[in-house]
């Protein structure tokens, strides 16, 4: 199944394994990690991105296939909306069914709030199944949350907003207890001790994990949650426009039953919006690690209705995507390999850069390697680097792989890869939305009142790049917080006639600015037809 380059090179890494096992490539220094993220990184590629011409981030750049959604038809002409008659009526209406909607809907259930979640495929199916590695917090004795905000502030560089951050690494420790206490199983010293370990970009160990396979059994502990309260969940329907009152306040959504095309109007005192990222849009052709709908919704139905954009032009392309074999071209290879012992070794078998450098200056530096140093291996389809994952049990002992990463065992195992014995090929994959909506430090959208936002559909919280495990502590901080908030929020709002002018008013500027990009959004699903 390997071609003879391939082979021939895989001798080159076996032979060099002792020495690169031992070999601790030096760090880059901060001006050399600039120039390799402005010559190499993605987000500076010249050409990839567009101007808005309209909405509240006019004048800034964005990846031209958003700015094509953001700017997009609306699926509806508010004209033929009945906005009288609800089909839904609730206090807190929460739009996306992973990680952070649940959240968000468990906690606003704590406060007495009538909670509806609506999502488009079914509850779970969300990004936050997809995580892998872990979720940081700094609950070790080595360490606090003043180390973990420095990692994460320089990791995101110095862009991440000071109060989001802050809560993030401050309220961590309580959401891993929180997490614990709803029966995620966290992997354990004999004695009940949290294992962590490190991650790219942190300065301690404080990743914590379920095996390889984090998301999954957090998404699972979070769904029988909100399940066994009895909260309604409404599944295979999509937000497709956001409803305001005449107060301006967010109040409710127009919905989109996927399977009928029925579209049904839920009233709320209060919306969350937890509708994660964006990775099926494919920036600049990239393969993703993401869930199915992952399609930037949120951004686009926070634009219209007047929320503004921050960082929409910075994305994580994860730098451990699986290149080779093809069936799962883009699949996570998660960063725990790395913090396990595997480096990234080169087509002629040398370890070419620090193991545990941040996310985007590992992307940065592979595609360096197979561009312009011709380093790579060419998989036929593409290129990539190695990952010597046979390196974690030459440092661990044996079985190391089987018991710490399972979920990588057995993903390559299906393809007849035993990763105990043979590396694997990497390249990026597109993965993480850095940027979002912008939220004041109760999670509330910046210039919409009532609008809450959670999870990956923020911006702001970690700059222009996330360290590993942030992004599940993300959804939990700012889950709960955003349920707790709309919670208290909708029992002080009173109701008020709905309206979808500020629609018409989006539609309008569209017009008057000449724009048509020959789409309706939200995209709400990829589109993987073939083209003749």
């Amino acid at each position: 199944m390997y071609t003879e380059q391939m082979l021939e090179s895989m001798k080159k890494v076996e032979a060099a394994r002792e020495k690169n096992a031992t070999l601790e490539p030096r760090r880059m220094t901060a001006e050399e990690k600039d120039a390799l993220l402005k010559t190499y990184h993605p987000d500076y590629k010249e050409g990839e991105f567009a101007i808005l011409q309209v909405g509240p981030n006019k004048g800034e750049k964005v990846p031209t296939e958003l700015a094509a959604l953001l700017q997009g038809r609306s699926r509806i002409r508010p004209a033929d909306i009945d906005l009288s008659h609800p089909d839904y009526d609730t206090d807190v209406l929460i739009i996306g069914g992973g990680g952070a909607g649940a959240s968000a809907a468990i906690e606003a259930d704590n406060a007495g709030a009538r909670v509806m979640v609506v999502t488009k495929l079914r509850m779970g199916d969300a990004n936050t199944m997809m995580a892998e590695g872990g979720i940081q917090a700094a609950d070790k004795p080595n360490d606090s949350p003043a180390i973990h905000y420095l990692d994460a502030f320089g990791g995101g560089h110095f862009a991440a907003k000071p109060e989001l951050l802050y809560r993030l690494v401050t309220e961590a420790p309580e959401a891993i207890q929180w997490l614990n206490d709803l029966g995620v199983e966290f992997d354990k010293e004999a004695d009940g001790t949290m294992i962590t370990t490190h991650g790219g970009g942190t300065s301690r160990k404080r990743m914590h994990a379920a095996k390889d396979y984090s998301g999954a059994e957090i998404m699972r502990t979070l769904r029988d949650e909100v399940l066994n309260r009895g909260i309604p969940v409404v599944d295979f329907t999509a937000a497709i426009e956001l409803i305001k009152d005449e107060a301006g306040r967010a109040a409710g959504a127009v919905l989109l039953n996927m399977e009928t095309g029925e579209r049904l109007i839920a009233r709320a005192k209060t919306v969350v919006l937890a509708t994660g990222g964006a990775g099926r849009l494919h920036y600049q052709g990239f393969p993703t690690s993401n869930h199915y709908g992952a399609t930037a919704d949120g951004l686009i139905l926070g634009y219209r209705a007047g929320a503004k954009l921050l960082y929409a032009d910075t994305l994580q392309y994860h730098p451990t995507g699986a290149a080779y074999p093809e069936q799962i071209f883009g699949a996570l290879v998660t960063e725990k390999v790395r913090s396990l012992g595997a480096k990234l070794i080169n087509v002629d078998g040398e370890a070419f850069m620090h193991p545990l450098e941040t996310r985007d200056v590992s992307a940065a530096s592979i595609i360096r390697e197979c561009s312009d140093r011709g380093k790579g291996v060419s998989t036929g389809n593409g290129m990539g680097v190695w990952l010597d994952t046979p390196m974690i049990e030459l440092l661990g002992g044996e079985g190391t792989i089987e018991k710490r990463i399972p979920a990588m065992l057995r993903m390559f195992a299906k393809y007849d890869i035993d990763i105990r014995k043979e590396p694997i090929l990497v390249y990026p994959t597109l993965h993480y939305q850095n940027g979002g909506l912008d939220i004041d430090k109760t999670g509330m959208a910046t210039q919409v009142e009532n609008l809450y936002v959670a999870g990956e559909a923020v911006g702001g919280i970690h700059g222009r790049n996330r360290l590993m495990g942030n992004s599940l502590l993300d959804i939990i901080v700012f889950g709960r917080s955003a349920g707790r908030n709309a919670a208290k929020t909708a029992a002080a709002t009173e109701s008020a006639p709905l309206t979808l002018s500020h629609v018409d008013a989006f539609m309008a500027a569209l017009d008057e600015a000449g724009i048509d990009t020959g789409v309706v959004s939200p995209k709400l699903l990829p589109n993987y037809a073939r083209k003749k």
